[in-house]
């Protein structure tokens, strides 16, 4: 093939796809962008709906807080408890991750000295939680998901289509340049190539790791193919007759010997018989939210029952961990979260200036012009 019929199917590939999804691309950018600093958000809003905690010596044991959060949806069987969130320092309330029957998020909020819960943020009320909904489902669902995830992959071929008809591989200076006085036809032309060229490998980077995340159950067997990663082991609690199971105390315990220089930072809890208690814990190193390490422990007997120390990861794991700073922008701390505010917007600015240079083609050719040749400006 030459290589100027590839660059025309390049170009084709590259308008048609743009065209088809650069709306629903541009919703997922902008509620990216949104989305970069909420724990940040999430944290101010906390404490601007329900106040801030005041230190008031020492805080309540785990175990009355669990006992606390039980008592408070006691009379609400559709109810489960998911996970409880630590306390990130002596200001902050401890969280009680609910579900409800239709599988939808409640947030519980308890002062960690008084036992109080000072409030909760049901799903539906939380424009955190419908940006991030919106962000990776179109709030529809597993078929949104599915979606999401399928434009997750159309922009990651997007981009690359982008980077081939790049003019700047033939005058570095030329694809960086925007003649802010031309025509305006070229003015949109300029600004959609330098946006384009700047946010290209961003735009790689999370189309990719958006679309296996959305289809996460398909992707982690292939990774761990790839990358010859033994598949991680089937454990299960052994429930003991009349036995119920042992302290959250005892379980955190456990959990710090046998991961001592680590914080817990979250602990997922078990609402099967032969469900297990994961520990989450974050290591000095750790970028994400609440750590790359977990452990894992039968919850009558508080037996570990496996590890995953994030710092000797096996590389499929390695690559998996990896899809958070990726998609989140926090591998280079604040300076790559900015950079990632600006990544979402610009979905926006593309479709809009793509769309441009479509209409203008459109105007300016007959229908039965050749829709492959390249752009010309």
């Amino acid at each position: 093939m030459k290589s100027k019929q590839l660059r025309d199917i390049t170009f084709i590939l590259h308008r048609y796809i743009g065209l088809a999804v650069g709306f629903i691309a541009a919703i997922i950018g902008l509620t990216g962008s949104f989305l970069v600093f909420s724990p940040e958000l999430e944290n101010f809003w906390v404490a601007f709906k329900f106040g801030h905690v005041i230190p008031q010596g020492d805080s309540l044991s785990i175990d009355a807080i669990f006992n606390i959060i039980n008592a408070a949806i006691a009379n609400q069987s559709d109810i489960k408890i998911g996970a409880i969130i630590l306390p990130k320092d002596a200001s902050f309330p401890y969280e009680a991750r609910l579900w409800d029957s239709a599988d939808k998020l409640i947030q519980m909020f308890i002062n960690p000295y008084t036992g109080e819960v000072i409030g909760s943020l049901k799903q539906d009320h939380n424009i955190l939680r419908l940006a991030l909904h919106l962000h990776y489902e179109l709030l529809a669902g597993q078929p949104g998901q599915i979606v999401a995830g399928i434009i997750g992959l159309l922009l990651f071929i997007l981009s690359i289509t982008g980077l081939i008809l790049w003019p700047g591989w033939r005058k570095l200076i030329a694809g960086f340049k925007i003649k802010w006085d031309a025509h305006p036809k070229r003015l949109n032309f300029d600004i959609h190539k330098v946006v384009g060229i700047l946010v290209a490998v961003s735009f790689v980077l999370s189309g990719l790791t958006g679309f296996c995340w959305n289809f996460y159950d398909q992707s982690v067997p292939i990774i761990h193919a790839l990358t010859f990663t033994p598949k991680p082991p089937e454990i299960a609690s052994q429930p003991i007759r009349g036995q119920s199971p042992i302290l959250l105390s005892q379980i955190l315990e456990k959990a710090d010997a046998a991961m001592p220089n680590a914080k817990t930072t979250h602990i997922r809890i078990a609402n099967k018989p032969e469900g297990v208690i994961r520990v989450l814990k974050k290591q000095n190193q750790d970028t994400s939210v609440y750590g790359e390490s977990k452990v894992f422990l039968d919850q009558y007997s508080g037996q570990v029952l496996h590890i995953v120390d994030g710092r000797s990861l096996p590389l499929g794991d390695r690559i998996l961990n990896s899809f958070v700073p990726i998609h989140y922008g926090t591998f280079a701390g604040i300076y790559s979260r900015i950079f990632y505010i600006i990544v979402g917007l610009s979905p926006t600015v593309l479709f809009i200036t793509g769309l441009v240079m479509w209409w203008h083609r459109r105007r300016i050719q007959p229908t039965n012009t050749n829709l492959g040749s390249s752009p010309q400006v």
